[in-house]
């Protein structure tokens, strides 16, 4: 690792935090295997996945509806709610994942030694192809354009993940999701996502080349995920300008 990158993950005395969630809609299975992807590189001895734990902490909910994964509901938890519309006033006794989850980012936000730079919520989407991104609009420009970084990075190491399908937007439908009320309450250096994969496949080359996603291919999506936080931080000194937002096609 060159020492500018350890620079950049090490500076300040705060604690860098990654928080992700998965499986908050229980019928999106695909979103279990990107997550367990992303965990099992984290606890490998890849050396990436090392400075990794050394310089970030990461927290993760790998399942946000387990009464209504159990239950085999598709999207909504035990007591019928959609908990991805929750997020602005989680009931303790109706949602109580998510309070807890939301509780805990509240107080990691108020305190002033821990700085929780990305949010990322996985889910799986039934139309699309590929894995892609949903961000978030900000009035401010250079904010908006360091929030396409991640994603275009994670579009260089992952084949199946598109630029072109990543979108930001602030539509009213969304307003209760992770995504959109973090990207309110969190502060201009937290990065908040979506983060989506398809349920059949990706596209590979030309529009007729798709490839059926397999639970390995989840996987290793989940692997590029982790793998790009250290693109990101060792990128972090050059994104401090602002960066075009034309979408990479794959």
């Amino acid at each position: 690792l060159p020492p500018s990158a350890a620079a950049n993950l090490h500076s300040g005395a705060e604690q860098k935090v990654v928080f992700i969630t998965a499986r908050v809609h229980p019928g999106e299975t695909p979103s279990s295997f990107v997550c367990q992807g992303i965990i099992d590189f984290l606890v490998s001895h890849h050396p990436i996945a090392k400075v990794l734990r050394d310089h970030l902490v990461f927290k993760i909910a790998p399942m946000l509806n387990p009464d209504g994964v159990y239950l085999g509901n598709y999207r909504c938890s035990l007591m019928g709610f959609d908990l991805n519309r929750h997020w602005a006033n989680p009931s303790p006794w109706a949602h109580p994942t998510l309070h807890g989850v939301k509780q805990l980012i509240i107080d990691m936000y108020n305190n002033p030694k821990i700085n929780l730079e990305f949010y990322i919520d996985i889910h799986a989407h039934s139309t699309m192809m590929n894995g892609f991104m949903y961000g978030n609009i900000f009035e401010d420009e250079e904010r908006f354009q360091r929030q396409a970084v991640f994603p275009k990075l994670l579009c260089q190491n992952a084949e199946d993940f598109s630029y072109s399908s990543t979108s930001f937007n602030r539509d009213a439908v969304k307003a209760g999701t992770g995504r959109r009320f973090l990207g309110g309450l969190l502060n201009d250096t937290s990065y908040c996502y979506t983060l989506e994969v398809s349920f059949y496949s990706y596209i590979l080359g030309g529009p007729t080349s798709a490839v059926p996603y397999t639970e390995e291919a989840y996987m290793k999506l989940g692997r590029n995920v982790a793998r790009t936080f250290l693109d990101y931080y060792r990128l972090n000194s050059l994104v401090e300008r602002p960066l075009g937002t034309t979408p990479k096609t794959r």
